[in-house]
């Protein structure tokens, strides 16, 4: 059974910075996307960003609202993805959702952020 468990949400002032973590267990997701997708206050789940795997390289891609804040990284040894944002801004207060690629989609439970102004 896959399962993704995030941790490392919570309560921040606006200008602060959090790191969100995702550990996958039951399948290794070495080789596939991982990434991150966030639900705001009264809005639809809206991508975040990923890292995919090419070959020997990694790639990245990050939705425009958080570039430059936001870093994603993984871990492969640990089957882990990170995301860590700095500057956080009212407006990324959002549950954040692990996602990750193989064959199906996975999801986390969420991780509740809180950005207060």
């Amino acid at each position: 059974q896959v399962q993704l468990v995030e941790s490392g949400g919570g309560l921040v002032q606006a200008g602060g910075s959090l790191r969100l973590s995702c550990a996958a267990s039951g399948r290794t997701f070495s080789s596939y996307p991982m990434g991150w997708f966030r639900q705001c206050p009264g809005k639809e789940r809206e991508f975040v960003a990923v890292t995919v795997i090419s070959g020997s390289s990694i790639s990245t891609l990050y939705a425009d609202s958080v570039k430059g804040r936001f870093t994603i990284s993984r871990d492969n040894a640990k089957n882990t993805v990170h995301l860590q944002m700095n500057n956080l801004k009212p407006e990324d207060t959002a549950v954040y959702y692990c996602v990750a690629l193989h064959l199906k989609t996975y999801w986390g439970q969420g991780t509740q952020v809180i950005v207060s102004s």
